[in-house]
């Protein structure tokens, strides 16, 4: 028999001993997850978390332990899925450097208001405030990023800790964090002792709406010379009426980047999104709207960069009254549900006569349109971003799911991915971490097995986490990654370029990630030429089929993409020079100012810029 080892505080001998009428603390705790509904959860054993790591064992008919290479994968990877599902994401680490190495993951879910659960391992309760090794004050370190955070202090209250925090999470939408000594899972409880709320936990209801508040939502609506619609992420599921209503009242659609996905890309009013992750569309139309339905959303460039400065008017829908009127003064708030409130504006509103206002935003759509397929349809040339992304939506299934890093990714994607809203888009998107990727789509593929998984990613993003390709591998995880390769931070290189005086620190060595895939037991391709692109993406496809992790590795340009923030293309603002130069480098010829088609249908154009708010 193996010897009796005391770790952490804890005599091993005893640890598996079971008392009948008793549950062991931690599998108790186990349980109350599994009454939870969660089905998994990330991260790396060690020795101070090893009593959970018991009861993942005993319970493992249950729950599922998927073991991630880097604790801040598994934090990530949490988060995602609490973003792809709405349903609580759970990751543990190990007391000290395992349970800081989740909080990247931690602050991503906070930023995005998503319920997540940390368990962090801490040493046993025999060493205590004495200064034992990885013995530490832990609880101030989580202050900040949790709603609820605390250390569990006895065996008997562990499982309703841990009930308690999966409950704040969920009614606070933020990290529960619960930081267990590793004696107290061993130790035995009454098996009557404890019991999981997860039945009586009730969302609250959708608020009753105003009609007040509707009847002057409508009477500023039909008042409105140029209207404009910006729907964020609380009209996801709700895309049909906020489309009806746009073209009701012709009104274009400018949405944020966090709710791409809720839009079909072939909506003929679609601008897509403002400031820096931007289409032109977006960018163009806030100097010149005069009225601005501001529906779900907590857009958070809107002060800094004075995004509705010019706008006289401005309603704004939410569920939340803590939003209401924070972006900008609101001449009508409604508390409600985006989806309720617009169906109920849309009934009484007035149906509006195309107008040249709507007329002129369609052309310049259609103009931005034309531009990026044009890019995206090149066979010639140096291999760009562009072609990449048009085999991606060539086989990208109707429910696609996407995973998509932080960087030149994230506005490309937005740009050049033509979704629909069956397919699911996430990203790291107000706290912006690189290297959300692999963890997204880690996630994704354990969350809906039967659907199609990218993860898009740009070299330095990948660089992060990629030693968790591996992960993909171990759990037979047939997702496709896409390196976008060209040895550059690129996004910001972009915003050097813009505001420093040279480049520094964005630039870095080449890898054959095709090879390192290989090494890992997944599938490796390398593209280098237009050429190359689809007989590779035709082969992945088969490969992924066949249940392999695929890694395409797409040597791109270095090619800044189009700066929609800081167009050089009207005579008003901008030089002959410029705008040729412009043109040129962004191979922009056939694109248009909107200032353009509002001449066109005999408008005034305002000269002005969206300041790009402290970058």
């Amino acid at each position: 028999m193996a010897k009796n080892v005391i770790q952490f505080g804890f005599d091993s001998k005893t640890a598996n001993q079971h008392k009948e009428g008793t549950i062991k603390a931690g599998v108790a705790t186990v349980k109350v997850l599994e009454s939870w509904g969660v089905k998994h959860l990330y991260g790396i054993p060690g020795g101070s978390i090893n009593s959970l790591m018991d009861a993942l064992y005993v319970e493992r008919e249950h729950i599922d332990y998927i073991q991630v290479r880097h604790e801040e994968v598994g934090a990530m990877a949490a988060s995602m899925h609490a973003k792809y599902t709405g349903h609580i994401g759970v990751c543990f680490g190990s007391a000290g450097p395992g349970g800081t190495h989740t909080l990247n993951g931690l602050y991503d879910a906070r930023e995005e208001h998503v319920p997540v659960l940390a368990l962090i391992g801490q040493f046993g309760t025999a060493g205590l405030n004495m200064d034992t090794f990885q013995e530490m004050n832990q609880n101030p370190i989580y202050a900040d990023v949790a709603v609820y955070n605390r250390q569990v202090s006895t065996a008997a209250q562990m499982p309703h800790v841990i009930d308690e925090a999966i409950r704040q999470a969920y009614s606070k939408n933020g990290v529960a964090v619960v930081q267990i000594p590793v004696n107290l899972g061993w130790e035995d409880i009454p098996a009557d002792a404890w019991y999981s709320a997860a039945h009586s936990f009730r969302r609250y209801p959708k608020p009753v709406l105003n009609t007040v508040d509707i009847a002057a939502a409508v009477e500023v609506l039909n008042a409105a010379e140029r209207p404009l619609v910006f729907a964020g992420v609380g009209t996801r599921g709700e895309h049909q009426i906020v489309m009806d209503l746009c073209r009701k009242i012709k009104a274009p659609l400018a949405n944020t980047g966090i709710s791409f996905d809720n839009f079909p890309s072939d909506f003929e009013a679609l601008l897509g999104s403002p400031n820096r992750v931007s289409t032109k569309p977006s960018v163009e139309v806030f100097p010149e709207a005069d009225t601005v339905l501001f529906v779900g959303s907590n857009y958070p460039f809107a002060e800094v960069s004075n995004l509705f400065k010019n706008v006289r008017k401005f309603i704004q829908i939410d569920i939340d009254p803590a939003k209401l009127g924070k972006r900008h003064n609101a001449d009508v708030a409604i508390l409600g549900d985006a989806g309720d409130a617009l169906r109920a504006i849309y009934e009484d509103v007035d149906e509006r006569e195309e107008s040249g206002w709507w007329r002129a935003n369609l052309a310049n759509v259609a103009n931005w349109n034309a531009y990026v397929h044009k890019l995206e349809k090149k066979r010639d040339g140096e291999l760009q971003l562009y072609q990449i992304y048009d085999a991606i939506n060539e086989h990208a299934e109707e429910d696609a799911i996407f995973s998509v890093d932080v960087g030149d990714v994230t506005q490309t994607s937005i740009r050049h991915l033509h979704m629909n809203p069956k397919q699911m888009w996430r990203t790291s998107s107000l706290f912006a971490t690189m290297g959300i990727g692999i963890p997204g789509a880690l996630t994704a593929k354990v969350d809906f097995p039967d659907r199609q998984v990218w993860n898009l990613a740009g070299d330095g993003g990948f660089n992060m986490v990629m030693q968790d390709l591996a992960t993909e591998v171990q759990y037979h995880l047939p997702i496709i990654n896409v390196v976008f390769a060209n040895k550059q931070y690129g996004f910001i290189k972009d915003e050097q370029e813009d505001t420093n005086l040279g480049f520094i620190g964005v630039q870095f060595m080449d890898i054959d990630y095709a090879k390192l895939a290989e090494s890992m037991g997944a599938v490796g391709y390398t593209i280098r030429t237009i050429a190359e692109v689809k007989d590779v993406f035709d082969q992945a496809m088969k490969d992924v089929a066949q249940g392999r992790a695929v890694l395409i590795d797409a040597k791109i340009s270095g090619d800044r993409p189009l700066p929609a923030e800081m167009l050089e293309l009207d005579p008003r603002v901008s030089t002959p020079e410029q705008i040729a130069d412009f043109r040129r480098r962004y191979e922009a010829e056939d694109l248009e100012p909107l200032s353009h088609y509002l001449c066109e249908e005999g408008l005034e154009s305002t000269v002005a810029r969206i300041e790009q708010g402290g970058f």
